[in-house]
């Protein structure tokens, strides 16, 4: 009976054993797991750090401006290569020298007594100042910034100076002779021009996409449509009696997909015609900005685009459109176009995400003007928010999905047509956009 027992107690021990080490053998396996984790989170912290680091050299690098980083002392931490430019000095003997040494005697009272102003303040200060140099004294207009730790104390200082030598012969020149201070002025004024060019094309070209996207849709179904008679017209040619003829008609429902063929060919046409008149309207625009104002019919124009809209976005309903008879206004048709496009696809981006999205447009005549109201059920715009959707660049939209020049565009095509474009939160929820333009003939 004990050897039983004792038997017995060796199986226990070496199951007890067996599922120890096992145990022992899983947790190795967790932290060995975890160790390797944590070593490839560290490298990819080390490679963002090191690419923070080249990314910050290249900058500090290719300033053309005087930079030197100061330390709390006052003495020099690091500097650009401008700085040995100007100085006609090594880096190697520049760091870890007193600021005040790469500054003339004259310059180092003044100095002294900004950095202390600086110390007080914790504002940047600005001052004319000379570096020593190996050459000859270099003038630089130098602002000092102080450098914060993450309690708001001051670990240094960043001193950044622009050489003022060449500015001031730039003057000078400019000076010299009116008729080159206004050839240069002629300059900017166009390069201007060029870079408002730019804007609006960037602006532009989501509406673009718009009628390609719809010529590219009705191409898919007139291949469709082709697929079905070609289909029909082989049984005719292999001489398939009457009733097979009928019922196979029936059955692609050929005389359903002739009325949607001429449908796609009409909306492949029209969209064909936007791109050129939008083509057109933008080589006017480059060469003059101009063309004459026409009459044309805003009810027209609303329900055109808010069509184009929709079937681009994949959508075979158009908005609601509420509108007394024709509102003829004065404008560049396609410019007008585009405003209202572009109104009619913000609208369907603010109703993406809700349950029982509606876009309604309402055109009608209100004190001489005629007057075109887009109102969507979407989330609405907070007040922070309006006070900037018309400024450039500014965009809610996700990286890669807005331009941020759509309603400063708008806004600018609206204002050069002697009209405006506001915008105000709807009483029933949502956003309202108004757009403005005088009506032409006897309607005004």
């Amino acid at each position: 009976m004990p050897r039983a027992m004792d038997a017995k107690d060796d199986r226990a021990g070496a199951a007890l054993t067996d599922a120890a080490w096992s145990d022992v053998l899983i947790a190795v396996d967790r932290t060995y797991a975890e160790l390797i984790e944590h070593q490839e989170r560290l490298e990819a912290q080390n490679r963002e750090l090191e690419a923070l680091r080249q990314f910050l050299s290249s900058v500090i690098t290719s300033v053309s401006d005087v930079l030197i980083v100061l330390d709390r002392d006052g003495r020099v931490d690091e500097v650009n290569a401008s700085t040995c430019v100007c100085t006609g000095l090594p880096v190697a003997a520049l760091v870890g020298r007193s600021v005040a040494d790469l500054v003339r005697e004259e310059d180092r009272a003044g100095l002294s007594a900004l950095i202390a102003e600086i110390a007080r303040t914790r504002a940047p200060g600005r001052m004319e100042l000379s570096l020593v140099s190996s050459r000859e004294p270099a003038p630089v207009e130098a602002v000092l910034s102080p450098r914060l730790d993450d309690r708001g104390r001051i670990e240094g200082l960043v001193l950044t100076g622009r050489p003022v030598g060449e500015l001031r012969r730039a003057y000078a020149q400019l000076e010299r002779s009116h008729a080159e201070m206004k050839a240069a002025q002629a300059q900017l004024v166009h390069g201007e021009k060029l870079a408002s060019l730019g804007r609006l094309l960037a602006g532009v070209a989501h509406e673009l996409n718009n009628p390609i996207s719809f010529v590219y849709a009705n191409a898919h179904a007139l291949e469709r449509y082709a697929a079905k008679f070609e289909t029909y017209f082989e049984r005719v040619q292999a001489g398939a009696d009457r009733d097979e003829l009928v019922r196979l008609r029936e059955e692609l429902r050929l005389d359903r997909e002739l009325r949607n063929l001429r449908e796609a060919v009409q909306g492949a046409r029209e969209g064909a015609e936007r791109v050129r008149d939008i083509v057109e309207d933008l080589r006017r625009l480059s060469s003059d900005g101009g063309g004459e104002m026409a009459a044309f019919d805003l009810v027209e124009i609303a329900r055109t685009a808010a069509f184009w809209i929709m079937r681009g976005a994949g959508h075979s309903t158009v908005p609601e459109i509420h509108a007394e008879g024709p509102v003829m206004v004065l404008g560049h048709t396609g410019h007008i176009q585009q405003v209202v496009m572009n109104l009619v696809q913000n609208a369907l981006d603010a109703v993406s995400e809700t349950a029982a999205p509606q876009i309604a447009l309402r055109i009608m005549r209100e004190e001489g003007r005629g007057v075109l109201d887009i109102h969507d059920n979407g989330p609405g715009i907070d007040e922070a928010t309006a006070a900037m959707i018309f400024d450039p660049f500014f965009t809610t939209k996700p990286v890669g999905k807005g331009t941020g020049l759509g309603l400063s565009i708008s806004l600018k095509i609206a204002e050069d047509h002697g009209g405006r474009l506001s915008y105000s939160p709807a009483s029933g929820g949502g956003a309202l956009f108004r757009l403005e333009l005088p009506l032409a003939g006897d309607g005004a």
